[in-house]
């Protein structure tokens, strides 16, 4: 019972993650591949409310650290570089942010922020997706010899960096459909559609890739997804969904269309989870997978833990609410 509370709450904190770090670092890489005329549009969406997405991620690094410890040490020693890699990217694209905006000096050196911002943008994500590729593969050698057995092999390969692509893409989608409704310029709006529409199309697309770099690198996601019917559910649910999309894109139904983008999305991580359910890191060469089950904590210590989040929760929860609707008002509540 304890341990399905704690599942319910790190997948919680990860489908908001996703939802809104996401779409945060989703902005970044749309400002890259629109170029300059987005910026001030992009900056003000994001400006208000983007350090508070990153509350999900500090709650997902508490839940593994102290509910699943042999979770987090196996990825903060064997994925540490892709790790680092990420963190470095959130520290560099917020200070960028920051600067960009308040710095004395708007010249050349506002240049070198926004330059930093969106390349840090797109990184952060990559390597974001490829530690769950990672997780995924089943690379990981705990009696590896070589420092590139053990801490280059188990990432740097052609699957995890086809999901990192993927979650850039997903990422970049979801801050295309939010941003629509973040302006009332119809050519500007105009733009926003047509991305999202485009960056949907190339979802499918990196999909298809996710699988067929699977296969080449011998694991058989497909069969995964066979095995588990309330993945393959999800999968049709989510494809079910576009056509409905790209309608509500095309009429400028900003809600539904955030609704169903969002939706599209949640289907997606619960695929993956249902495709691993109950492995959460695969664990090769003849090494036991780390499940939730064989890597909880002791029960007195996820009794705690469950107490911290239902009364963090409780606490948390409204201020973001408080904090989302004074700065986006109806924008973001009623819209």
């Amino acid at each position: 019972m304890l341990i399905d509370i704690v599942i319910f709450f790190l997948g919680f904190s990860i489908i908001f993650y996703v939802l809104f770090g996401g779409a945060d670092f989703g902005a970044g890489v749309l400002e890259l591949i629109s170029g300059e005329e987005d910026r001030e549009k992009i900056a003000d969406a994001i400006g208000p409310v983007w350090e508070a997405n990153h509350v999900w991620l500090i709650l997902v690094v508490v839940i593994l650290f102290m509910g699943f410890p042999k979770i987090y040490s196996t990825m903060s020693l064997y994925l540490h570089i892709p790790l680092l890699i990420m963190l470095v990217g959130i520290v560099l694209r917020g200070t960028a942010f920051t600067y960009m905006h308040y710095d004395a000096i708007k010249d050349k050196s506002n240049h070198v922020y926004n330059f930093i911002f969106k390349i840090s943008s797109v990184l952060t994500p990559l390597f974001l997706g490829v530690i769950v590729g990672a997780m995924v593969l089943g690379k990981i050698d705990p009696n590896a010899e070589t420092f590139y057995a053990a801490f280059i092999a188990p990432w740097f390969n052609l699957f995890a960096f086809s999901v990192g692509l993927f979650c850039v893409v997903l990422f970049t989608f979801l801050a295309a459909v939010y941003l629509i409704g973040e302006t009332k310029n119809e050519q500007q709006k105009s733009a926003f559609i047509k991305a999202a529409k485009r960056i949907n199309a190339s979802a499918v697309v990196v999909g298809a890739l996710v699988f067929i770099s699977a296969q080449m690198n011998d694991l058989s996601l497909l069969e995964l997804f066979y095995e588990s019917w309330l993945a393959i559910a999800a999968v049709v649910l989510a494809t079910a969904i576009l056509p409905f999309l790209w309608k509500s894109l095309h009429y400028s139904q900003i809600v539904l269309s955030r609704g169903l983008a969002a939706a599209q999305v949640i289907l997606i991580i619960l695929a993956w989870f249902w495709v691993q359910y109950p492995v959460v890191i695969n664990v090769g060469y003849g090494t036991e997978s780390l499940t939730f089950y064989n890597a909880v904590a002791p029960q007195a210590t996820m009794l705690q833990l469950v107490w911290a989040l239902v009364i963090g929760s409780c606490i948390i929860l409204p201020f973001l609410y408080f904090l989302m609707k004074t700065f986006k008002g109806k924008q973001f509540i009623d819209k």
